[in-house]
């Protein structure tokens, strides 16, 4: 239990880090497709070396990696506009939120008075983090929550089904090719080529970040129960909340903490409900 707490402790503080660099980027969006690519070019090596997956796997795979698609668009466009500790607490306490509720009305899960608690409690924590915050902040954030909601229930459905080690992997090659193509369509591909000769070490490293991410998550969760590697692995929205206020000087660094510490408590009930 205690090498399983380590990992998933491990792997907020990277996932906390990596959305760190890309609201630090120049360009958010860039950063983020280039880390997805390289992520992607990876995935599918790793996943072809080990076995491949079944046709099902990969279905579930390509909707995760569409949904992908609008998930790192908004994710660049809250950095854009916002505060990092505004936007990534809200963003991940609201697809927990979203995801939690859509497990008890998609996938059969149970709603209990724990449950309720939970709901109650992110939503507070939420609004107090909102408070005050520029209207076009908090929607924006609110959106990525949709997605990241969406492919959270759309990959639990999946492992239920198929399982594999290797099924994060996949989620990471079907999500760089969609943005790949999404990036290119919409004209941006020279913006990616512009950035490669100064951005390929970051592209590289959050990539890593990413992958090491999921992979001491998958590491944990294998000594552990899921839910209490889910709770510990969403402790980045406290991180964040501190990281943004503190090194960032986005200032109401208390305010924003408390709130933070309220999502995660919330969090934290909505794990040990289920």
């Amino acid at each position: 239990m205690l090498l399983a707490t380590v990992l998933a402790l491990i792997a907020a503080v990277l996932h906390a880090t990596w959305n760190l660099l890309a609201k630090r980027a120049s360009a958010p969006f860039v950063a983020l497709w280039g880390q997805f690519a390289v992520a992607g070019a990876v995935g599918i090596v790793v996943v072809i070396g080990g076995g491949g997956l079944p046709a099902d796997a990969w279905g579930a795979a390509a909707v995760t990696g569409v949904i992908h698609v609008p998930y790192l668009a908004g994710l660049a466009r809250a950095y854009e506009a916002g505060d990092f500790s505004l936007a990534y607490p809200i963003a991940r306490g609201g697809g927990a939120l979203l995801a939690g509720v859509g497990g008890i009305v998609l996938l059969d899960d149970e709603l209990n008075p724990l449950a309720v608690c939970a709901i109650v409690t992110i939503t507070a924590g939420m609004a107090l983090l909102a408070a005050g915050a520029h209207r076009r902040q908090v929607v924006t954030a609110l959106l990525v929550a949709v997605t990241i909601g969406a492919y959270t229930l759309n990959d639990a459905a999946a492992v239920r089904e198929v399982g594999g080690n290797l099924y994060p992997l996949a989620v990471f090659t079907t999500s760089g090719l969609a943005v790949s193509i999404y990036g290119v369509v919409t004209g941006r591909g020279g913006e990616l080529v512009a950035a490669l000769p100064r951005a390929w070490r970051q592209f590289v490293l959050t990539a890593a970040l990413a992958i090491v991410t999921y992979t001491l998550v998958l590491a944990a969760v294998q000594r552990a129960p899921v839910g209490y590697v889910a709770a510990l692995r969403e402790s980045s929205v406290l991180l964040a909340a501190f990281l943004g206020t503190r090194y960032l000087a986005e200032g109401e660094l208390r305010r924003r903490t408390v709130a933070a510490a309220v999502i995660l408590g919330g969090i934290v009930l909505l794990v040990a409900s289920s």
